[in-house]
């Protein structure tokens, strides 16, 4: 199991370090990489999430991705409440950046790839479910997190999110049998194809224009990756194995809540001017860092399912 997900991990680094290179030769630009990111999030993961909806009606699956939901949820507060907790600084914008950086992960960009390599389409179903609570809580206390301000939550944004719309196009697919035709699901095939290596060549352009070893030095920054790689997942898959999660559920759940801080991070701190500098250091350092992290976690968690 070990020697199968570092294999997996493995070829994420090689497409990680093809666009590290692309982007150090200028094959890749800024221009290039915000479009292949918009590619990614507007029609690459929709569908890789509504293909994964695409399957026989089961009430053990409709249980299943309750199950997944509510975790998600519980982990999300978990989450919360220990960064708050854990992490203080002086400095009012960067303590938020430390702060969003441990809470969220990239369950979209980084985990549905590992998910779907290691445990097929029951893995993106499930994956999914993590998805929209990490859209749900990024849109709301994400925003008022980085902004100080309700205010500025838009539930409009939330709703007419294309991972949270894939999402429930799925989920009427699934609940009502809906038969979808060879020739829209070749489409989605094909696009699905696309969800390994776009997203781990845009991680290794974005890994191309950061300060590393600064982020390495940096005690906060350290302590939001350990908390965000390590201790946070570790502590979540405890408690799921607790209460009887075995499985590809408790698999699928682990690889989404052990994944990288999220590129909103980078995003909503420029937007909200707080430390953008460090955002960007911190999206790009953890997604360095869960190259050694994630193998044993995720072995941990097929070892105990």
């Amino acid at each position: 199991m070990f020697i199968n997900v570092l294999t997996q991990v493995g070829v994420l680094l090689i497409l990680i370090t093809l666009g590290f290179l692309l982007s150090k030769i200028n094959i890749i630009n800024e221009v290039g990489a915000k479009c292949m990111t918009d590619l990614v999030l507007y029609a690459v993961t929709p569908c890789v999430i509504v293909k994964s909806f695409i399957r026989p009606f089961e009430k053990s699956a409709v249980k299943g991705l309750l199950l997944s939901l509510t975790a998600a949820i519980i982990a999300h507060i978990i989450f919360i409440l220990l960064s708050i907790l854990l992490i203080k600084a002086k400095d009012i914008k960067r303590e938020r950046v430390l702060r969003f950086a441990a809470i969220f992960g990239n369950c979209g960009f980084m985990a549905l790839p590992l998910q779907e390599a290691l445990l097929g389409t029951d893995g993106v179903f499930y994956g999914a479910s993590v998805v929209a609570v990490f859209n749900l809580f990024a849109w709301s206390f994400g925003i008022f997190l980085m902004s100080g301000d309700k205010k500025y939550i838009k539930p409009k944004a939330l709703v007419l999110s294309p991972n949270i719309i894939a999402i429930a196009v799925g989920i009427i697919i699934f609940l009502f049998s809906i038969p979808v035709p060879d020739i829209i699901k070749t489409p989605l095939s094909f696009m699905s194809g696309l969800n390994t290596p776009l997203p781990m060549i845009i991680i290794g352009y974005h890994l191309s224009k950061s300060d590393i070893l600064k982020g390495l030095r940096d005690k906060g920054a350290m302590l939001s990756s350990f908390l965000k790689l390590i201790a946070l997942p570790l502590i979540a898959l405890g408690i799921m194995y607790i209460f009887g999660f075995r499985g590809t559920i408790l698999v699928s759940l682990t690889i989404a809540l052990a994944s990288p801080a999220a590129a909103m991070t980078a995003m909503f701190s420029a937007k909200f001017e707080n430390d953008t500098e460090l955002a960007a250091t911190m999206v790009s350092m953890s997604h360095l860092l869960c190259i050694l992290t994630l193998p044993p976690i995720i072995y941990l968690a097929e070892l105990i399912a």
